[in-house]
């Protein structure tokens, strides 16, 4: 077999770490064996291969799901979904290329080195990855962690630090294996070796143990949540026959009003009016709550010229009281290209091209992040769908909220994608600190806490309601004040360790 052959593979077998399947150490594995592949390479450009052969499969396996969503359209041929995951994993090999470019340049002649350089370029890379060309954050390494004391590191370097750890610890196993069999046979090592080699699981422990803090105690006077899953698939969301079906099920499943006020999260686009406009529509949805619950559901919305035609819709959230006023807005600002809205319009839509939702007009992106007030609770933030997955985005900088609400369409992403979708959500509440809520329409529906542990869920296609409280909030964090720009900081710090330690050898 080939190296680039090899490389390819191992990409393959790399994803089994993500969820579904969440075969961690067999992404560990892979990742030493494929640094150990690229300290290898003649050159510079050799590197660059074997970097992107491991980038193409290990995106080609990840992003399997994107194929399901092409399914659900009938403008264009559901093979085409293949297709677009081909493409778009040979795009976005790129990243890895570039990191084991890096790595392989100012790293080689040291196993130690250039593992180190090889976590602060993929940790570099992930960053790129979420920014460039609106970005596509989807699966960073630091996923595998998801809901372990693992995650806990993103508190200060965040996610994509956390990924470059990950990446640098597995590329350190080969020349500490090496170390461990010269050390067994009696061999003096050169002063600081060992040491230089174990800081990657030096700087885990002592993050995850800093960083981790005590329990949280629950708080018995915390709002209520009723989180609401009709298990309404995507086949199903836009047919007009189904649509009384469609509401019957939500109606169903937010039950009967209690004693006590509740706070009922429905999914994204949970109906298909539009809210603002439509009055009977916000009396229809009141008449279910009782009188001190709140509402928040997904809806679209419209947005209209000075002469009253509709320019563009927003994918939207709102909150409501049981007097069906609406009390506070969201639009989701981080669109889906092909998804939303069609790039490139007039020139994709003349060669047979459309987007995967519904309908001929383009969402418009929001302002970004925005908490507003809901009454009795306090601030809530909202991250529409797969705006949860971008790192350092996803709260208000100047309203922190008290959680953050995360209505999803899964129905689109198959069954690698929701268990993913919840792997990410899961870093964000480690990040921030804060408690997630998310409600979808055919799962993985959740309660996630301030340390990104799964409080209680709904599975996959499967109808239902959660009834749990609200859990607690922790401190800011320092990511949640630093952001990305810690998670830089560190890869410049594992590259200047690299850099040190290899002019000391010299």
């Amino acid at each position: 077999m080939t190296p680039f052959a090899a490389a390819f593979l191992l990409g393959l077998v790399s994803a089994l770490g993500f969820a579904p399947v969440g075969a961690w150490p067999a992404t560990i594995i892979c990742f030493a064996l494929w640094a150990f592949l690229l300290g290898a390479a003649r050159d510079v450009r050799g590197a660059l291969k074997l970097g992107w052969a491991f980038g193409v499969g290990h995106f080609l396996i990840g992003l399997n799901w994107i194929a399901e969503a092409f399914t659900y359209q009938a403008a264009m041929p559901g093979w085409l979904g293949w297709v677009a995951v081909l493409l778009l994993s040979l795009f976005l090999a790129i990243y890895p290329a570039i990191a084991a470019g890096i790595a392989w340049r100012y790293g080689r002649g040291g196993g130690h080195r250039f593992a180190l350089m090889l976590g602060a370029a993929w940790t570099f890379g992930e960053w790129l990855r979420a920014t460039l060309f609106t970005g596509f954050a989807w699966n960073p390494v630091a996923a595998i962690w998801a809901g372990t004391p693992i995650a806990f590191p993103a508190r200060l370097i965040g996610t994509y630090g956390l990924s470059g750890l990950t990446v640098a610890a597995a590329a350190m196993l080969w020349p500490l294996g090496m170390m461990l069999r010269a050390a067994g046979k009696g061999r003096k090592l050169p002063p600081g070796r060992f040491a230089t080699t174990l800081a990657p699981y030096a700087i885990a422990f002592a993050l995850i143990l800093s960083l981790r803090g005590p329990p949280l105690p629950a708080d018995p006077r915390a709002p209520l949540l009723h989180i609401v899953q009709p298990n309404i698939g995507q086949e199903d969301k836009w047919d007009e026959a189904s649509a009384p079906r469609n509401y019957a099920r939500l109606a169903g499943l937010t039950g009967e009003p209690g004693t006590l006020p509740r706070l009922i999260l429905w999914p994204e686009v949970a109906v298909p009016d539009f809210l603002e406009e439509d009055a009977l529509a916000r009396i229809r949805i009141a008449d279910l709550m009782g009188p001190r619950d709140l509402l928040l559901t997904g809806a679209q919305s419209l947005h209209y010229a000075p002469d009253g035609t509709i320019l563009s819709a927003g994918n939207s959230a709102f909150g409501m009281t049981s007097g069906a006023r609406l009390i506070g807005k969201y639009d989701k600002s981080h669109l889906v290209p092909f998804g939303e809205y069609l790039p490139m319009r007039p020139v994709l839509s003349a060669l047979g091209l459309s987007r995967l939702a519904p309908g001929d007009i383009d969402f418009r992106p929001g302002p970004g992040a925005r908490s507003f007030a809901l009454p009795g609770i306090g601030l809530v933030g909202t991250q529409i769908c797969y705006e949860i997955i971008f790192s350092g985005h996803v709260v208000d900088p100047d309203r922190r909220p008290r959680f953050l609400y995360n209505p999803s369409n899964d129905a689109w992403f198959g069954r690698f994608g929701p268990p993913q979708h919840l792997a990410q959500a899961q870093l964000r509440a480690v990040e921030e600190g804060l408690p997630i809520v998310r409600a979808t329409p055919t799962g993985i529906s959740a309660v996630i806490d301030a340390d990104g542990e799964v409080m209680a869920s709904l599975p996959w296609h499967e109808a239902g309601a959660i009834d749990a409280r609200l859990p607690p909030a922790r401190k800011p964090t320092p990511f949640s004040q630093g952001h990305n720009w810690l998670a830089l900081g560190f890869a410049a710090l594992m590259a200047a360790l690299a850099i040190a330690t290899g002019r000391r050898a010299r």
